[in-house]
């Protein structure tokens, strides 16, 4: 497997079109307006990060998925670590959701 996978460069070119929003208090102000369409978590997040977003996103009916780690996330996104992140557009949503299930990650 590449270093780059498609899912990364979704989540870059979703960024380059302000589709997407990172860090903890924006993507959960997004998933509670109803804005986010795909969240994506760390895999090294903490287990309290990991676990109040999987129960907001059961509750909100917003798909999950835990992918790579914190740095990964961050440089796709060029920016720092990135432990969460929420994508706004249901296309790039979908596309992000198939490449990762491609990979085989965990979609909760």
């Amino acid at each position: 497997m590449g270093q780059r996978s498609k899912a990364l460069s979704l989540i870059s070119l979703a960024t380059k079109a302000q589709k997407t929003v990172s860090g903890e208090f924006c993507t959960e102000k997004e998933v509670k307006s109803g804005a986010a369409a795909l969240v994506v978590i760390a895999n090294d997040a903490s287990d309290n990060t990991k676990k109040k977003f999987k129960n907001m996103c059961e509750f909100y009916h917003v798909p999950i998925c835990f992918y790579r780690d914190k740095d990964t996330l961050g440089h796709a996104m060029g920016k720092q670590f990135r432990a969460s992140l929420a994508i706004l557009d249901q296309g790039f949503a979908k596309g992000i959701r198939e490449s990762m299930d491609a990979e085989d990650n965990t979609v909760a």
